[in-house]
């Protein structure tokens, strides 16, 4: 009786709770936490959006997310190649560093080459494009001379320079990217012709496909597909074009995938057709064997057992199947994660950028890196026949690391030249790592004369109005409404009297032959300045002082035809 009228919190806290009192309390305890825990569960999603949406609000939030995913994959995949190739560098050269060490050097030329491409000018860029097409092309027609490429494996793809090996048709992806860019930028109209388009575009990159394929190498000349469909696609080529182009190029590779015996049967393993656990389908069943090993959180970095030479090119095309082994579901997923937000990362650039030339070459970038980041993952997990493509910054590549890295030195050039980072750039101090990297500030666009020419003769030139003509009532309405079902004249248009004050459409009108130059109007307008995306980034002093954030009205290069 005495224990029941004991104080219930002090009960709880030194004797085990008993009777009817104390497990009310209890009960009314446990009640209140659950209603505490599911409030703060409703509003941490909130939070996180919030968090999101503030960051990406940040002028130079892109810039700096570029920064950081390209750390991150560069290091992890460090790591990974290490991992990987530890055993089989000491099954053939005695050290278990070897590959590693000459990743690590390429990796080093790789962040040079990213930050040659972030100070590079546009214009100068533009500029060598053409020389960097011409001189990538005549390295791939080199390398297949007896002598001078080095043969391995059958193939004849690699220069060997002071003990490193290069591979020109990795280097030929970074100059397709910019010269077509370019070349489409120079040609952009809204009506382009369908010759615009397509040549010199296509028959050079069928120039390089064959000597790839003479090499041969069946997955670069893929992705040399890759980035000319995209490039196409985003310069507006028509959809039904378009939708030829890419059957037509399927059907090459399906040929040639049958015509090369490896290749077929690889095709035919996938298919079914051939059930050979140690021919064809080695490759990929080791892999499969290997990700169920890791299962949800892996055996543990450096504990895989299929690198112990029971998967070839652990550390190259099937790198993938080692990080799930040794990290589990989470870790693949965490790749995946990657990508993903490279992906969107990138294609918010080339939305938010002002110049088609960078449009055209940050989307065809980011096409690029993900198409090859998961066909990688998509054979790797058995979704996909084996092409030999390899993951990113992941797989071991020097020469594939080093082009990669140059192509996000653009993506992140492109990124400080948004509209919204030119205005924070141009009216505040650089930040920390602005002033350590010593970057030049981005130049705005202004139009050439040639430019201000064009729109004189476009004001002067009579403007042709269409009106069309309003459709003849259906059957079905005439029946309704009662009127007869022949001869019935449409009903005139009263059309509105233009207002004297309506504002005229503005323009930015940009020289894509030569780059950066300033802004301009159609018809002498003055040009409205775009609305802020969001807080957190410059002043609104600052941006409504600068003529470089706004908007080209009507049709953009990523509208379709």
């Amino acid at each position: 009786m005495s224990s029941s009228t004991e104080v219930p919190g002090r009960s709880s806290r030194t004797t085990k709770p008993t009777g009817t009192k104390d497990n009310g309390t209890r009960r009314t305890s446990t009640r209140g936490t659950g209603t505490k825990d599911s409030s703060s569960a409703g509003t941490w999603p909130a939070a996180v959006v919030e968090a999101v949406r503030n960051l990406l609000s940040r002028p130079l939030a892109s810039y700096h997310l570029i920064l950081t995913i390209a750390f991150l994959l560069t290091v992890f995949g460090l790591v990974m190649v290490l991992s990987a190739s530890s055993v089989e560098g000491y099954s053939k050269d005695g050290s278990s560093y070897g590959l590693f060490a000459t990743q690590m050097i390429f990796a080093l030329l790789g962040l040079v080459g990213f930050y040659v491409m972030l100070r590079l000018p546009v214009r100068l860029l533009r500029r060598m494009a053409a020389p960097l097409m011409v001189i990538t092309t005549v390295l791939l027609a080199v390398v297949l001379v007896p002598g001078i490429g080095t043969l391995s494996q059958g193939a004849r793809r690699w220069f060997v320079i002071g003990g490193l090996s290069v591979q020109p048709s990795e280097l030929v992806k970074v100059a397709l990217c910019v010269w077509g860019a370019h070349l489409l930028a120079s040609r952009r109209r809204d009506n382009a012709s369908l010759k615009e388009l397509l040549i010199p575009l296509v028959p050079v990159a069928m120039l390089v496909c064959l000597l790839i394929i003479l090499e041969p190498n069946l997955s670069t000349t893929i992705t040399i597909a890759i980035i000319v469909g995209a490039m196409l696609w985003f310069a507006g080529l028509p959809v039904k074009v378009f939708l030829t182009f890419a059957g037509v190029g399927t059907a090459i590779a399906v040929l040639l995938a049958l015509v090369e015996g490896y290749r077929s049967q690889r095709v035919l393993s996938f298919l079914g057709s051939i059930d050979d656990p140690q021919g064809a389908g080695y490759q990929a069943r080791q892999a499969t064997y290997a990700l169920a090993n890791g299962g949800v959180f892996g055996v543990g970095l450096g504990q895989s057992r299929a690198k112990w030479n029971y998967l070839p090119n652990a550390h190259n095309d099937f790198i993938f199947a080692i990080i799930g082994e040794e990290l589990g579901l989470i870790g693949g997923l965490l790749v995946v994660i990657l990508f993903a937000i490279l992906a969107f990362i990138g294609f918010r650039i080339a939305v938010r950028s002002v110049d088609p030339f960078l449009r055209l070459m940050t989307g065809t970038i980011t096409v690029l890196i993900t198409a090859q980041a998961f066909i990688n993952i998509g054979y790797v997990i058995g979704l996909l026949p084996v092409t030999g493509i390899q993951l990113p910054l992941l797989s071991a590549g020097g020469t594939s690391t080093l082009t990669v890295l140059a192509m996000l030195g653009l993506l992140a050039s492109a990124a400080r030249h948004e509209p919204e980072a030119v205005a924070a750039l141009s009216t505040g101090e650089p930040g920390r790592l602005g002033r350590w990297l010593r970057l030049p500030a981005p130049v705005p666009y202004r139009p050439t004369r040639a430019d201000a020419l064009r729109d004189r003769l476009d004001q002067r030139r009579p403007e042709r109005a269409r009106v069309a003509a309003p459709a003849a009532p259906s059957r079905w309405a005439r029946l309704r409404h009662g009127t007869p079902t022949e001869d019935v004249a449409p009903r005139p248009v009263r059309r509105p009297a233009p207002s004297p004050r309506a504002p005229r459409t503005a323009a930015v009108r940009v020289d894509y032959r030569t780059g950066y130059s300033g802004t301009g109007t159609r018809r002498g307008a003055p040009v409205p300045p775009r609305a802020s995306r969001g807080g957190g980034g410059a002043s609104d002093a600052g941006r409504a002082g600068s003529t470089h954030q706004w908007r080209p009205a009507g049709r953009s290069t990523w509208s379709r035809h």
